[in-house]
């Protein structure tokens, strides 16, 4: 009698102990040295289960090319860099371009990788856009457009499971400008002067008076159109810059608690995470990370690290191992939290000659494709969380 009292007991242990294994990631019955030798991908799809994605942004242009080749080898994640933002697609009313974008839906499907198409409503915006005479009507149409065909046309793609909706919405430094005014660090990141400057015209749209931290209805917009026509298999991105301050985090989690309350799915948070050599360094910086990982997961959402480069700003190859450092705290911060929820890191370029700031050598590739220390610190990271 008492064993038959037992079993349902036993049999929910088992469940149990069975559903705790497919989180954990897996020991490894092979030598270190051996996972050394692999790709990065191969490392995260044996023996990660779905919490953590590594992978890197790359050029359309270049997929047929030496960064494509490396990121074909090492990564099935990738971020099509600037080709799907609204300054390729759709930069004025009568101009639609879908050449790259496609592509790379095509691209995706035969070589079986999954996309974050890095298409949100930002700063990355066409010069029509930022011209100071456009009209509150006009943005909102304008972003309406994009957003909408945007979603429609490549939301039900298998291979896309990501979607930045807005990114740089908070400022991270302070700005003075004599059309639109001063913005400070931690409020909304707003239009300037020209078309020259880094601005957010799509503030000119207006704000919610009755929020609390007085929302850009850009965001609103952006976010309703997106949870309308993207279906639940494809996480809604907000991304942000900067070098991690607690101001702008803060008011980060603000938005998000309105942007569900007017009924919007957000389904995670990305840090940029162009930082310089030498950031873990700094007081609180990796402590502030590490808490709000933490804090996400608590709230249901993705962690992404989505544009990481590590500078060495002043050019000297001798940092490399300084660097990888780096690169390496910052992973292995991550991996701390692939038992609570998912957690992701996409790396910006793929060599130093594919970003706009070539000379600060922050990519894990140098423009000979010779991997940088970094690389093998990342994969050390890696390999020491299944190995421990």
């Amino acid at each position: 009698m008492l064993m038959k009292k037992l079993i349902p007991v036993i049999y929910l242990l088992c469940i149990h102990w069975i559903s705790c294994a497919q989180e954990i990631p897996q020991k490894v019955p092979i030598p270190e040295s051996e996972l050394m030798r692999l790709p990065i991908k191969e490392i995260v799809t044996n023996y990660y289960n779905g919490n953590f994605y590594i992978g890197t942004a790359n050029h359309g242009k270049l997929i047929d090319e030496l960064s494509g080749r490396i990121a074909a080898r090492e990564f099935d994640y990738m971020t099509p860099a600037n080709d799907f933002k609204q300054s390729y697609i759709h930069p004025t009313y009568d101009s639609w371009r879908w050449e790259l974008p496609d592509n790379w839906i095509t691209y995706a499907k035969d070589k079986k990788i999954r996309l974050r198409l890095h298409s949100p409503i930002s700063p990355q915006c066409s010069k029509w856009v930022k011209e100071d005479n456009r009209t509150p009507e006009e943005l909102t149409r304008m972003l309406e457009e994009y957003m909408t065909q945007l979603c429609i046309r490549y939301a039900n793609q298998p291979n896309v499971q990501w979607i930045d909706v807005v990114n740089e919405t908070i400022a991270k430094e302070n700005v003075k400008d004599p059309v639109f005014g001063d913005q400070k660090r931690g409020e909304w990141f707003g239009a300037r002067q020209g078309t020259s400057l880094w601005e957010n015209p799509w503030t000119i749209i207006g704000f919610d008076a009755e929020s609390e931290i007085r929302t850009p209805l850009y965001i609103n917009k952006a976010f309703e159109i997106a949870t309308q026509y993207a279906p639940s298999g494809v996480k809604l991105i907000i991304n942000q810059h900067g070098n991690f301050e607690e101001v702008v985090w803060e008011r980060m989690k603000k938005l998000v608690s309105y942007l569900r309350e007017k009924g919007y799915r957000v389904d995670g948070l990305g840090w940029q995470a162009h930082i310089d050599t030498g950031w873990e360094k700094i007081p609180g910086n990796v402590e502030r990370l590490d808490k709000f990982i933490s804090w996400c997961h608590q709230h249901s959402l993705e962690f992404h690290i989505t544009e990481m480069n590590v500078w060495i700003k002043d050019g000297d190859t001798t940092r490399e191992t300084e660097q990888a450092e780096t690169y390496g705290k910052v992973t292995s911060t991550l991996l701390k939290h692939v038992h609570e929820g998912v957690v992701g890191i996409s790396f910006w370029n793929v060599r130093d000659e594919d970003t706009p700031n070539e000379k600060w050598m922050g990519c894990l590739w140098d423009n000979a494709g010779r991997a940088r220390p970094g690389y093998e610190r990342i994969k050390q990271e890696l390999i020491n969380h299944i190995t421990q």
